[in-house]
């Protein structure tokens, strides 16, 4: 039994990541012999998060999750969360605390003080005897201040040098996973940080069978934009582009979902106003997750018409998901990602319209060249699936566990040296860490496509920087 401490913001939260920790929770506890606790944020006015019977829902319990204990222990904005925290995890004792994180979890730009002590967190936690892993899905070296926040633009001086100290202590943590080679190529050469990992963002649905082409185009082309629009995510070139695309496309219709970003109230709705009432665009605003399959499945392409990143994409692996093409902004994280991830994408001249919609047209006016990238986008979210993810990142844990039993066992032999301990580990035989050695429960409700079963790992290979064991492999 491995005991874990999930530190995340958890749904119905609507704080960051707070949907990719709920599918992590999802996989993880499909397993045995792992206790999962999830040191959850706290949900101001909660009574207002209803079902769709609109009865109340309860803090600590999220449909889905069984087995699961959800523990709501700090507060977005609080001063006190790392005495909080540190406080929750020595109550529970779990043999791992991971934390999901990316700078903005513990605070608002309306208290950077706040979400700077809380970054502290995993450095306090391993100070106290805890093993800490980090999964940081963004690194400030790689995020334009310029266009990813207007406030940042008055106080980058200052948000780069808290952010720097910020990283310090991140490191302090056993191990960091990034989610972009280039990102751990940053920190080791910056920061000559030796305890990088790369993982992988994973793909959160289970999909059973490929792509129905037949839906597309019949009769229209829908052009997906999904995401959360005006700061660094924005749809001027877009629309600027679009015309051109009907002039060669006319069964094209450009769909675009998502709300507003919280620091650009009002933003796709001051798009949309100024667009010639004829054009065939429909703004869709928020979509309900039950919603998302079919929106997926029923366009023929995404575009992510964006200025910057601040890390992985979650639209580009949902498109991976469905088995969509892709046409991006040739950013350079976007890049690294399509390399890492093995992703099928068409990039255009960042700020480029022309550009942007000869590539949109290339994708649309070839019925080879989409088959063949929704083919291959589709194969790499099957291997992204977030199945393999949640295994691996186990797996990691209890090599962790292994060693420290390893390390207690050896320190035994000094006073003990006739004692000999070769096959078996604190009851668990070595061989059954390293071959995929947790059984999954069964979950008859939802079908589960079929995904490559993970290689055993040798003894000698596992302590790599790449999670699975291998250099330079991803998750």
């Amino acid at each position: 039994m491995i005991r874990i401490c999930l530190v995340a913001a958890f749904p119905p939260s609507k704080g960051p990541l707070n949907e990719y920790s709920y599918h992590i929770a999802k996989e993880i506890q499909r397993h045995e012999g792992v206790e999962l606790i999830i040191l959850a944020d706290e949900i101001e006015e909660y009574k207002f998060v209803t079902d769709a019977h609109g009865k109340t829902l309860s803090s600590e319990e999220v449909p889905g999750l069984t087995g699961v204990k959800i523990v709501r222990c700090w507060r977005v904005d609080s001063l006190a969360n790392p005495a909080r925290l540190l406080k929750a995890i020595h109550e529970w004792k779990p043999d791992v605390v991971w934390f999901n994180l990316v700078f903005s979890s513990f605070g608002t730009p309306k208290n950077p003080v706040a979400a700077f002590l809380g970054l502290f967190v995993p450095a306090l936690t391993r100070a106290a005897g805890f093993y800490t892993h980090i999964t940081l899905h963004h690194i400030i070296e790689h995020v334009d201040f310029k266009t990813a926040s207007t406030a940042s633009l008055r106080r980058e001086k200052l948000l780069r040098t808290g952010t720097y100290v910020a990283t310090r202590v991140l490191l302090k943590a056993n191990w960091v996973t990034v989610l972009l080679s280039d990102y751990r190529k940053t920190l080791e050469r910056k920061y000559a940080a030796r305890n990088i990992m790369i993982g992988t963002h994973g793909t959160f649905t289970t999909i059973s069978e490929g792509p129905d082409l037949s839906r597309r185009g019949n009769p229209e082309h829908r052009i997906l934009a999904f995401g959360n629009w005006g700061t660094y995510k924005r749809l001027e070139k877009l629309m600027e582009a679009f015309p051109a695309v009907l002039e060669k496309i006319p069964n094209a219709r450009l769909i675009v979902a998502g709300g507003n970003h919280p620091a650009a109230a009002g933003y796709w709705e001051s798009v949309r106003a100024s667009l010639p009432p004829q054009l065939p665009v429909d703004f869709l605003g928020y979509i309900p997750q039950k919603d998302v399959p079919e929106l997926f499945r029923t366009s023929s392409l995404l575009v992510m018409p964006y200025d910057s990143s601040t890390g992985s994409s979650g639209p580009a692996h949902q498109a991976c998901e469905y088995g969509l093409p892709i046409v991006c902004s040739d950013i350079s994280d976007f890049r690294c990602m399509a390399t890492d991830d093995d992703m099928a994408i068409l990039f255009y001249k960042a700020g480029d319209a022309a550009d942007f919609a000869e590539k949109i047209v290339n994708v649309l006016g070839s019925p080879q060249l989409q088959l063949e990238m929704s083919e291959h986008n589709y194969q790499a979210g099957v291997q992204m699936a977030m199945a393999n993810v949640a295994r691996t990142y186990l797996r990691w844990f209890e090599l962790h566990k292994l060693k420290k039993i390893v390390d207690a066992r050896g320190l035994a032999r000094r006073f003990r040296p006739w004692s000999v301990w070769t096959r078996h580990v604190g009851g668990m035989p070595v061989q059954h860490i390293f071959s995929g050695g947790y059984a999954a429960r069964e979950e008859p409700a939802a079908p589960r496509r079929d995904v490559p079963e993970q290689s055993a790992v040798p003894l000698e290979a596992a302590p790599s920087t790449a999670m699975n064991g291998y250099p330079e492999q991803v998750l």
